[in-house]
């Protein structure tokens, strides 16, 4: 198998391990997104078939642990998850949220999709709207976008002086520790989709007339922005992958991957986190004899 990088890696590796950005010293310090192909396969399946099938068999799993993290909480227990999900337009986050929702009970889910800030959170700090979108205890969140937004957009349009934003990467990695201490695990996937499967993309959205309500012609003038963006998402890789909440970079242009990958990652936290169904506060035998008297 190959990483994200196109290196041969040891079988056996799990996909958190190879999909995790290093940052640091010892890592090399800056982050180069060309150097993720976005087409890569790190691990697992290999083809469209085989990683519909492969997806499709993470559900009863991950549909398992997701009730014993919501019957944990029942008894006191604090842990949730929160999947946060960035990416440039047409990267899939909306698909993923769609294809990850159907794999959990939706009602134990709680979905935030992050757009323009409204004039009354323009009244508070950034992160304000985004504290109150957390998961409770025993729900899986998951945000498509999110409080990174205020360091990529506001970087690329220059809406914020780069003191302002150096201020809130600090803002950015205090708040998310916070949120680990508090028992959320923080899954951060950057869904990485190369520039010419954009335009692809946009083109076939074009081409159907149902998918022109997904196609807005603002999305042309972004992708003069491309190295901007990708410049930009480097310096939040560097700045704000840290040991309480990393990021992952999932290849995303075939999409059969992309949402085996993210379900794949899911799957490894809430395995780790190895969530227990409460003892029974009641006497068992007791109320199996009363029903039996009844």
């Amino acid at each position: 198998m190959t990483d994200g990088r196109g290196r041969r890696d040891g079988a056996g590796t799990p996909l958190r391990e190879l999909l995790r950005v290093r940052t640091g010293a010892r890592h090399g310090g800056r982050v180069d997104l060309g150097a993720y192909a976005s087409s890569a396969i790190p691990a697992g399946p290999t083809d469209k078939r085989a990683g519909q099938a492969a997806a499709a068999g993470l559900a009863g799993p991950l549909a398992d642990l997701q009730e014993r993290l919501y019957a944990a909480s029942t008894a006191g227990d604090r842990r949730r998850l929160l999947l946060v999900l960035q990416g440039m337009d047409t990267s899939g986050k909306g698909g993923t949220v769609k294809h990850v929702i159907g794999l959990f009970n939706p009602s134990g889910c709680r979905i935030t999709a992050f757009k323009a800030p409204t004039p009354e959170e323009k009244e508070h700090p950034f992160l304000w709207r985004v504290g109150k979108a957390v998961p409770r205890p025993g729900e899986i969140g998951i945000f498509d976008r999110s409080h990174y937004e205020d360091v990529l957009i506001a970087r690329v349009r220059a809406l914020a002086p780069p003191e302002v934003l150096e201020r809130r990467y600090g803002e950015i990695n205090a708040f998310e520790h916070s949120l680990a201490e508090e028992g959320v695990t923080v899954v951060k996937v950057l869904l990485h989709v190369g520039f010419e499967e954009q335009r692809e993309r946009l083109l076939r959205r074009l081409d159907r007339p149902d998918k022109h309500w997904k196609f807005d012609p603002a999305d042309i003038e972004e992708r003069r922005s491309w190295q901007a963006y990708q410049e930009a998402y480097e310096r939040v890789l560097e700045r704000c992958s840290t040991e309480a909440a990393p990021w992952y970079v999932v290849p995303a242009d075939r999409k059969w991957y992309r949402n085996w990958a993210v379900s794949r990652l899911l799957l490894e936290h809430l395995e780790e986190l190895d969530p227990r169904y409460p003892p029974a506060r009641f006497d068992v035998e007791a109320c199996r004899a009363r029903l039996m008297d009844g």
